[in-house]
């Protein structure tokens, strides 16, 4: 026969009193909740959103900076060539842009980094760059992108880039020294426009890359026909392309008549607009907002001005990461001028960043 242990349990009762602890804190800080006060004293505390810390900026040119991020407990190690969505408060409005990280995985602060080039009315880009200051907290997302070195690296390996396109490229010369045949073909207007100059230079100087360099201001534009002609074995190597969508087009257009379009990997900047439309209104169904939009802008950059957060890696080339559902209504592909119209249950994507409102339209943000 089998007796029952009289010892009464204590894990209900402590659960209930902890239950009850929380209630109270909760009816003392309302409207705020007790979590909101653990991330005033320990913002990049385990549990709580992802964030960061600036912990330092540093200048690269007249008008980019890398900024040094320590992330919070819930950081997952990145993989060389990807990027990270940030999301900083700028004159009160949350913005969020992609940056690719370029920080040294062998540093043992713990921190990252991110390098940004401020473009001409970018109000991000700018802020980073030019205003925001050590100790300032910022929200993160978890590293994401496929820019990255297979496991089976090459034996030959090019790398194109122009202006900030070099960012990802250079988080994975610092974090793939095992590479022993690279070139790097990079175009910036000046010598001193180069991002990370001294550093690919001194690079070439130790024999790790062959660095070439082409200056628009006096050699114009790169071209797929110029860089066949400065890298005469092109087509042995293994390609990584990230700047200008008119530089990566003219290259896969080379490599896909040449039978090579499998060796060329492609990162795109944020394609130019060359249609316009009429415009409408955009509600988004389920941040509840909603704005009037001319034609000629696109969706993703009248939501971001109207302080709606949005999904987006355009502005670092980061392709497809502004896709959202066209829940209906009619939007024009600023590229081309094609109209996509979606009814109710449809479920159409659409791009946001090159899409424009061409009549009233709802989007399923």
């Amino acid at each position: 026969m089998t007796t029952t242990d009289p010892r009464p349990t204590t894990a209900a009762p402590r659960v209930a009193l902890r239950d009850r602890v929380l209630r109270f804190a909760e009816l003392v800080t309302t409207p705020l909740l007790p979590s909101d006060y653990l991330d005033l004293v320990d913002p990049l505390r385990s549990g709580a959103d992802l964030r960061g810390r600036i912990e330092a900026i540093r200048p690269e040119t007249r008008d980019a900076a890398t900024i040094v991020l320590r992330p919070g407990r819930g950081w997952r190690p990145h993989r060389p060539g990807q990027y990270i969505r940030i999301g900083i408060d700028v004159d009160g409005v949350r913005q969020w842009r992609a940056y690719s990280l370029t920080s040294d995985l062998t540093r043992n602060d713990g921190c990252i980094s991110v390098t940004v080039k401020a473009i001409p009315g970018g109000k991000v880009s700018n802020h980073l760059v030019h205003r925001a200051r050590p100790g300032t907290i910022v929200q993160l997302d978890q590293a994401a992108g496929e820019f990255c070195l297979p496991d089976e690296r090459p034996e030959k390996a090019l790398f194109v880039t122009a202006g900030s396109g070099i960012t990802p490229v250079m988080g994975i010369l610092r974090n793939h020294p095992e590479l022993t045949d690279v070139v790097l073909v990079h175009s910036a207007p000046t010598a001193d426009d180069v991002v990370f100059g001294h550093e690919l230079r001194r690079m070439a100087a130790d024999g790790r890359i062959r660095l070439i360099e082409q200056h628009t201001d006096s050699a114009g534009m790169l071209d797929a026909r110029s860089i066949a002609e400065l890298v005469p074995d092109l087509h042995e190597r293994a390609t990584w392309a990230c700047g200008p969508v008119g530089m990566l087009e003219a290259l896969e257009e080379h490599f896909a008549e040449a039978g090579l379009a499998d060796r060329l990997y492609t990162e795109r900047f944020r394609p130019s607009v060359v249609v316009t439309g009429e415009g409408g209104t955009v509600t988004f169904s389920k941040n509840g907002t909603t704005l009037e939009a001319d034609g000629a802008t696109p969706i993703l950059d009248a939501a971001e001005e109207a302080g709606v957060l949005m999904p987006s890696g355009c502005r670092m080339g980061i392709c497809y990461g502004c896709v959202l559902p066209l829940r209906e209504g009619a939007v024009r592909d600023l590229r081309n001028g094609e109209l996509t119209v979606a009814a109710p249950g449809d479920g159409v994507l659409v791009q946001t960043c090159v899409s424009a409102a061409a009549g009233a339209c709802t989007v399923d943000h």
